[in-house]
């Protein structure tokens, strides 16, 4: 029995520590072939920065864009997508959690259903809505920073995607707001305080795992977002791509790829993810079900 314990932890870190490996390894073959001229396997036949010029001389003539350029796009875009995922959510799973109302459950099997459709099936009618949108003046494509929220422009791409990010955070924050007790909620509603005010300086304050949960998961989901920005903008419209349609570029068609500057372009966009999981780790890592326990 002593001996079966002592190996017990023996195993349970090689089952952890096997399936890591093979995606440290992949990560690792990502920084050598970044730095080299050609590899075999994970040894470089020769190191170069050649492959990370894009950071300071635009890969496709001096007429394209910027990689920082384009780097703030992909910002704009996932923060965008973050906060407003992250503030009608909050709003909305309060509202389910704590209110009855006519059509509530109606309201969410559609947000499970909706959640379950693939984005693929619905690029055709969000594209005319899109188009739609963009004859609108100033809003469809007059805004500064974000160009509008029409077709072909960095606004309209985070709408959709905040649109197919919503029925998640829905159910996230719902899931979140049931797990607190009704106790504190019911003393301030005595006391005289909106429920604007119980929602936002009573309630808000115990979901903050869920928050950062939310948060982490919607900026990474804009961050690393292909389809969506792929789909509803131009190409030859530079400006307003983002890393991951930048990315896809460098692999041509009628073209030798180039390898090396793609895992560069990859590492590029791969080191502001790791920040953000060394400073949002701790968050994390305090998930748990909720608030206090025994909400009704």
């Amino acid at each position: 029995m002593t001996v079966r314990r002592k190996l017990r932890p023996i195993f349970a870190y090689l089952f952890l520590i096997i399936p890591s490996a093979l995606v440290l390894l992949g990560f690792l073959w990502l920084f050598v072939t970044s730095f080299s001229t050609k590899t075999e396997g994970l040894r470089s036949l020769g190191w170069t920065l050649r492959n990370w010029s894009f950071l300071w001389k635009p890969p496709f003539g001096p007429m394209s864009p910027s990689i920082w350029l384009i780097t703030l796009n992909t910002f704009l875009v996932a923060a965008g997508m973050t906060v407003l995922v992250v503030l009608v959510s909050s709003m909305s799973g309060y509202a389910l959690s704590r209110m009855k109302f006519a059509g509530r459950k109606g309201f969410l099997s559609a947000t499970l259903i909706l959640h379950a459709f693939p984005s693929v099936t619905l690029l055709i009618p969000i594209y005319f809505v899109l188009r739609w949108i963009s004859g609108i003046p100033i809003i469809g494509g007059g805004l500064p920073l974000i160009g509008g929220f029409g077709f072909n422009t960095l606004g309209g791409v985070a709408l959709v995607m905040v649109a197919f990010q919503l029925p998640f955070g829905v159910w996230i924050m719902k899931g979140f707001f049931d797990e607190i007790s009704w106790d504190m909620e019911r003393s301030a509603l005595i006391d005289g305080a909106s429920r604007f005010r119980v929602w936002r300086q009573i309630i808000i304050p115990n979901i903050k795992p869920g928050i950062a949960a939310l948060s982490i998961f919607s900026f990474l989901a804009g961050w690393n977002a292909y389809l969506i920005p792929f789909t509803f903008t131009i190409r030859r419209s530079g400006k307003i791509s983002v890393l991951s349609v930048y990315l896809q570029s460098f692999m041509g068609e009628t073209t030798i790829t180039n390898w090396n500057a793609v895992a560069a372009v990859g590492l590029f966009q791969l080191i502001p993810v790791v920040i953000f999981f060394l400073f949002s780790q701790k968050a994390l890592m305090n998930i748990y079900g909720g608030g206090k326990k025994g909400g009704v």
